[in-house]
């Protein structure tokens, strides 16, 4: 089998197992993006905006539902209909990181109920697979995908050399269907070779056309370089695209700040599709 950046996303999703990761890679094939946006706003309504500005544009929308001041459930149903009126699946930040018990039960529980909305989401293997086996027990009935945190973008970050390594190891030999690929600066998976034990998805943060890093510790790389150097699948993006909506001058005019974002939007979406149909040599 050849490796895995040399297929198709149509093709993948094919024989995709995991029904969350299959639908992210038939909406990647159909909107021709493979864009996801991270939105970081602690309002409701400005979370709203910025998905319905970015929702025509992107493959996926990743939230930090935490974050959110005036979280309620009418924010979850309006949210679920926007993924819906413009196609994309909504991806749940939430980093996972305690034993099984506890990890499902605030998956499932509390008030943000994220499995019953969120078609991914993500954990660290810092506690051990009993990680994946916990969660998986909620999301795995329902559909869901789940994303280990094999690498960050951040200055610095610990998630490198053998611990990669075993996120990698992990998803390979998850038996429960769960683990459907990782946030990953690089085809972790392929490192020693094409990856033919399972189809595994690489989901890049840290990407940016116009800047180099932050000064919280962000560094940015192309989608060039994600997607066509680095054999990853969805750039992530964040303030690059919908800061416009996040200014002064944005909320007073927010019709004229929605075109900047969809602007910005549409420029990362060709940019990444541009990058993966270059990785295929069709371009």
């Amino acid at each position: 089998m050849s490796s895995i950046t040399l297929q198709t996303y149509a093709s993948r999703a094919a024989k995709q197992p995991n029904a969350a990761a299959k639908a992210l890679l038939e909406c990647i094939e159909r909107k021709q993006s493979n864009l996801c946006v991270s939105v970081d706003v602690t309002n409701k309504q400005d979370l709203l905006d910025v998905c319905d500005a970015v929702g025509p544009d992107v493959c996926l929308v990743k939230t930090h539902i935490d974050i959110v001041e005036d979280f309620d459930i009418d924010l979850v149903q309006q949210l679920t209909a926007l993924s819906q009126k413009h196609d994309f699946l909504i991806f749940e930040d939430r980093k996972f990181a305690d034993i099984g018990n506890t990890a499902s039960l605030q998956y499932s529980s509390g008030v943000h109920k994220i499995a019953s909305w969120s078609h991914i989401t993500n954990a660290h293997l810092v506690p051990g697979p009993g990680v994946i086996s916990g969660l998986a027990k909620v999301g795995q009935p329902l559909g869901r995908g789940l994303l280990l945190l094999a690498e960050m973008s951040s200055a610095g970050a610990l998630t490198k050399g053998s611990y990669t390594q075993a996120c990698v190891d992990e998803a390979k030999k998850d038996t429960t269907g769960f683990v459907c690929g990782f946030i990953a600066m690089s085809r972790v998976d392929e490192r020693e070779g094409p990856n033919t034990e399972r189809d595994l998805l690489i989901l890049t943060p840290g990407v940016g056309l116009d800047v180099k890093g932050d000064a919280m510790g962000q560094q940015y790389r192309t989608p060039d370089q994600v997607i066509r150097e680095s054999g990853c699948d969805v750039i992530i993006v964040g303030r690059g695209i919908y800061g416009a909506l996040m200014t002064e001058e944005g909320k007073a005019d927010k019709k004229a700040a929605f075109d900047k974002v969809r602007q910005q939007g549409s420029r990362y979406k060709k940019a990444g599709w541009e990058a993966y149909l270059a990785r295929l040599g069709q371009k």
